[in-house]
C-alpha cells in the first residue's frame, strides 16, 4: 500500500452543475464539507478507450464518456453479450441504476448497492434476481478523507497502475439514453470496510466505512458467469498492499473578473 500524506493540502471547491446533455442527470445531493461533495464512491475515472481491449479483452463501446464519471454520466461496463453467445461485450451505461419504472434522477441515489441488502431493495432486486452482473472498469476512484478536519478528495488506484474491475449490476430500460435510445444503467456493489487498513480512512469519522468490491483479474469471468451462486467468494476486501492512495483535490475554479464599462464622457469635454 502506497499512501501519500495530505497534511497542509488546500481544499478545493467542487461545483455541482446540472448537465444539459440527455445522457446525464444532476450529480448526487450529498453532504458538502470543505467544498467537497462527500458521498460513497460517487466519482471515479473510467479507463481510456484503448485500455478496455488491453486489460479486459473487449472492444470499446461506440458512445463516448467523460474523463471523470459522476452519477448520471455514461461510462463503460463489461457484461455477457446480450445475444446469449456467452461472449463478453462493453457497453456505455448510466452510472446509477435506473429501472424502467423510475425517473432518470434516481441515478443520484443508486450508484452504489450495499451487498447486504441488494437482493431486497426495489431498485436492485430485479437485476440481482436476473443475474445481470457486470464489471465496472476504473482507473481510479475518489473518496473523501477527513484526517485534516475537512473533507479532502483522495485518489485510490491499484498499485500496479492497471485498471480496477469493480463488481456491479446492470439494468435496462427502453428509453432515456442518448437520443432517447434504450438505456443501460449500473451500480457498484459495496461491502463493509471498518477493518480495511486503507479504506477505513475515508468518509466521516462517525460513518460506517464502506468500499467497492474490487475483483482480481482471475475473478472477472467467474463473476460474470454466475457469481451470485457463490457471491460470498467475491465480496472480499481487495488487499491494501495492492492499492495506492494520495490526495487529489480539485483545482479551484478560476474567478471571473467583471469589467465595468467606462462612464459616458460628458459632451462638454468634446467641444
Amino acid at each position: 500500500m502506497r499512501v501519500v500524506s495530505d497534511r497542509g493540502s488546500a481544499i478545493s471547491t467542487v461545483q455541482i452543475k446540472k448537465s444539459a446533455e440527455k445522457s446525464e442527470v444532476p450529480r448526487p445531493a450529498a453532504s458538502r464539507v470543505g467544498g467537497y461533495t462527500a458521498a460513497m464512491c460517487s466519482n471515479y475515472t473510467p479507463p481510456k478507450r484503448d485500455a478496455l481491449p488491453a486489460n479486459f479483452g473487449v472492444e470499446s463501446p461506440i458512445d463516448a464518456w467523460k474523463e471523470e464519471a459522476f452519477p448520471g454520466y455514461l461510462a463503460p461496463i463489461i457484461r455477457l453479450a446480450d445475444d446469449g453467445s456467452s461472449e463478453l461485450e462493453s457497453v456505455a451505461a448510466c452510472f446509477g441504476m435506473v429501472p424502467h419504472w423510475a425517473e432518470l434522477k434516481l441515478a443520484r441515489h443508486t450508484y452504489n448497492a450495499r451487498s447486504e441488502t441488494v437482493a431486497a431493495k426495489p431498485s436492485f432486486r430485479h437485476a440481482f434476481a436476473k443475474r445481470q452482473l457486470c464489471i465496472v472498469p476504473a482507473e481510479s476512484i475518489f473518496e473523501p478523507n477527513y484526517e485534516t478536519g475537512k473533507a479532502v478528495r483522495w485518489r485510490i488506484a491499484r498499485d500496479d497502475e492497471r485498471p480496477m474491475g469493480i463488481a456491479g449490476l446492470w439494468e435496462w430500460r427502453p428509453n432515456g439514453g442518448p437520443d432517447d435510445r434504450p438505456l443501460v444503467s449500473f451500480t457498484m456493489l459495496t461491502i463493509n470496510a471498518d477493518a480495511h487498513p486503507l479504506m477505513r480512512r475515508f468518509h466521516r469519522p462517525e460513518d460506517e466505512k464502506r468500499m467497492v468490491v474490487i475483483l482480481d483479474e482471475t475473478q472477472y469471468r467467474p463473476w460474470l458467469d454466475g457469481g451470485i451462486d457463490r457471491i460470498a467468494d467475491f465480496l472480499q476486501p481487495f488487499p491494501s498492499d495492492r492499492l495506492q492512495a494520495e490526495p487529489a483535490p480539485r483545482a479551484a475554479p478560476a474567478k471571473s473578473v467583471k469589467v465595468r464599462a467606462p462612464k459616458p464622457v460628458p459632451k462638454s469635454l468634446w467641444d
